[in-house]
């Protein structure tokens, strides 16, 4: 079966998306798949480089592969892929869209208003969380442009900053609590990982860098633990995801709060997925081996 790893992509996690689909291809079975690495630098080029694949095992991320675009690309010339569906993942890259559904189906999440420019800034309502809060691109990843603030003051340069990559701007309650993460592949919960980041919060660095921050498998207190297993599997099946998907959450004096989800979590060494499968002694080469086979029985 030739297998395209598509990577690279035109979103500001272009760099990242390269280590993980670098990091796929060293660790596919080369006995059971023929390897192509695809790098897209445009969405021109996507329908001649995909043309003449069996499968597409998609390390993309953020605009233009986490979206679902390449996903409606793919399902329009009839080409499997890894992961979930075209409309699950436009949900999920969509904060705002993300939240209107967990929401709709009381499932807890921080409070959260989301602009288009700076006149829509209601200072009393985020008076309302009060500060700090965070404030984000709507359709943004790995915490690019992501910034904590504690005052009125700054948050509109903070607003300015985040549309630059972005049309719409998430400012979001926080909640101080501890961050867990938990992936699930095929409808199943995956052990959950903790994440203690070195630096103010889960950021670019924290996230992508050697050291930048302690994640390990973590066993949660056994109430606390079916709460938070019912949420990831529920944000999984309200949102329509599919294959495997990532739920963030911060667990604030033992209540959780999601606060979204990943339908194409990072690959790369120093990613969530892996390690947590891994605490179930899958390793990287099972894990893909999984992904696409449960993808193919999806596509199916």
């Amino acid at each position: 079966m030739r297998v395209g790893v598509l990577m690279g992509g035109i979103s500001s996690e272009r760099d990242i998306s390269l280590k993980s689909g670098q990091e796929i291809v060293g660790n596919l079975d080369k006995n059971k798949y023929e390897v192509v690495e695809v790098v897209l630098n445009s969405k021109e080029e996507l329908v001649d480089k995909v043309r003449d694949l069996d499968f597409a095992l998609l390390a993309l991320h953020g605009q233009f592969g986490e979206d679902g675009t390449v996903q409606a690309v793919l399902e329009t010339f009839n080409i499997p892929y890894s992961g979930c569906n075209s409309l699950s993942s436009a949900v999920c890259m969509d904060k705002d869209m993300t939240k209107k559904v967990l929401k709709a189906c009381d499932i807890r999440t921080a409070k959260w208003l989301n602009v288009r420019c700076l006149e829509e800034i209601d200072y009393k309502k985020i008076e309302g969380f009060g500060y700090p809060v965070f404030v984000k691109p709507n359709s943004g990843g790995s915490s690019v442009a992501t910034t904590r603030v504690d005052r009125k003051e700054d948050i509109e340069s903070a607003v300015i900053e985040a549309l630059k990559y972005d049309k719409e701007v998430m400012i979001e309650e926080y909640i101080k609590g501890d961050e867990i993460t938990c992936p699930v592949l095929n409808g199943k919960m995956l052990p959950v990982l903790a994440i203690k980041p070195k630096s103010e919060f889960f950021d670019f660095t924290s996230k992508y860098e050697d050291g930048g921050a302690d994640e390990f498998i973590i066993e949660l207190e056994e109430n606390l633990h079916k709460e938070v297993e019912e949420m990831a599997l529920k944000c999984y099946r309200e949102t329509k995801c599919s294959v495997y998907s990532r739920v963030d959450m911060i667990v604030r004096e033992g209540v959780p709060y999601v606060l979204e989800l990943n339908t194409l979590p990072g690959m790369t060494k120093n990613s969530l997925f892996p390690k947590s499968a891994k605490g179930v002694n899958i390793s990287f080469s099972e894990l893909l081996d999984l992904i696409i086979q449960y993808s193919l029985k999806e596509r199916s």
